[in-house]
């Protein structure tokens, strides 16, 4: 069952580490009725996710941070650990929706997110809402309008890693090597459909082996000018280490969102300054105060798919106080473009309790985030978004430049 905490007091003293110990069962306030927003979050706090799942959790528990006190509603939250596997994904995501959540920050991964989205959100009638489930399957999924998320899809960033290779390194051939999973495999799909080159080979793998040997020579049998890597930190560190010691060509490597982790260079053992990478980025209009919200609260610099995490716990809690609070699903769902999509009084991170207030009262508002618009298609997709292409050194990652798409 949740349990009230001071969540503001517990950061400041006990900093993220401590944080991780605590979101396993949490809540800001509680107790029932009209003057509770009540708001799920469903994470890898563990497997092979876990090093950029826990950030991002924070990320997601940050707007119930920011309005503990500054409106007249308690925010009600709860974290559940998906693991990185699908069967825990599915009982914990049970485990929200038993406990009455409306709507959920999540799951993360696609592999996750399709399977609870099918057995859990959709038949219970709860609006999922991810910040880092990238997979095209998302978008067809037959959902009844209840799963909704805040990145892009993996058919825009199979483009931009494509022009990444044609333009900035030159490949006139290419491999892949995806994670075993719907997010490796549509990302694959989408790179090798949009790469104007020639793909050599696409070499699927499992999620963290002892060795990534015999997946590396399958890739880089016909020495192809690119490598794209599709995976995970916990098993990149390894793809890597087995990389740098035996097969070191001199291709041009380029990776994917959910290898970009500041952490991976030091793990690996090597500065990686051969690879590139392209993920979702925060360009949203409130991105500056998110930024400055986030080292106030947690230390550092925010990392990937922070900010969409941010925007999707607050999306949600605006659609949920313009429907009076009911913490109901479907009354969720139904205010999430109402609340979010132009037309309404603009509304930033920055006034996020004025925000809450004004749904409340029923204005029109439109919410415009720290990752982007927020602006949700017929599919519950983004319209407009910004990749980066971000570089590794032995001091972490650092972004070289962006690439913005509008639909």
């Amino acid at each position: 069952m949740p349990r009230d905490i001071k969540r503001r007091d517990v950061l400041k003293g006990a900093g993220v580490a401590g944080l991780a110990g605590l979101a396993g069962c949490s809540s800001l306030g509680g107790g029932g009725g009209g003057s509770t927003l009540m708001q799920g979050v469903l994470m890898p706090e563990t497997g092979d996710l876990a090093s950029v799942g826990k950030p991002i959790r924070d990320g997601a528990l940050l707007p119930a941070v920011q309005l503990e006190g500054e409106t007249e509603f308690t925010i009600d939250t709860q974290v559940g650990d998906t693991q990185t596997n699908p069967q825990a994904g599915i009982s914990a995501a049970n485990n929200l929706v038993n406990a009455g959540y409306p709507s959920i920050t999540g799951p993360a991964s696609s592999g996750v997110n399709l399977q609870v989205s099918r057995q859990v959100f959709i038949p219970n009638k709860v609006v999922g809402c991810s910040p880092s489930s990238t997979s095209p399957n998302v978008t067809t999924l037959e959902d009844n309008d209840y799963i909704f998320r805040t990145p892009p899809s993996d058919a825009l960033q199979g483009r931009v890693i494509a022009q990444v290779a044609t333009e900035r390194e030159n490949a006139q051939t290419a491999s892949t090597m995806y994670v075993n999973n719907d997010y490796g495999q549509a990302l694959s799909d989408a790179f090798e459909s949009a790469f104007s080159g020639e793909v050599q080979a696409t070499v699927s793998f499992e999620k963290e082996q002892a060795s990534y040997t015999t997946r590396l020579e399958s890739a880089l049998a016909d020495d192809p000018d690119a490598l794209v890597v599709i995976g995970y930190p916990a098993s990149g560190i390894q793809i890597f280490r087995d990389y740098y010691s035996e097969f070191d060509t001199g291709a041009s490597i380029i990776v994917t969102d959910g290898l970009k982790d500041p952490t991976l260079p030091e793990e690996v053992g090597n500065s990686m300054s051969n690879v590139i990478g392209t993920a979702p980025t925060a360009a949203g209009p409130g991105v500056k105060f998110f930024t400055n919200l986030w080292k106030d609260e947690y230390g550092g610099e925010p990392g990937v798919f922070t900010s969409q995490a941010y925007d999707a716990t607050a999306v949600c809690l605006l659609a949920n106080a313009a429907a009076g609070a009911t913490n109901d699903g479907t009354d969720v769902r139904d205010n999430l473009r109402k609340v979010a999509n132009p037309g309404g009084e603009a509304f930033g991170p920055a006034k996020l309790p004025e925000a809450i207030e004004a749904a409340a009262a029923g204005d029109d508002i439109a919410y415009q985030g720290a990752s982007s618009s927020v602006d949700f298609d017929e599919n519950g997709d983004m319209k407009a978004v910004t990749y980066e292409v971000f570089s590794f050194s032995s001091e972490g990652v650092s972004t070289e430049t962006t690439i913005e798409f509008s639909g």
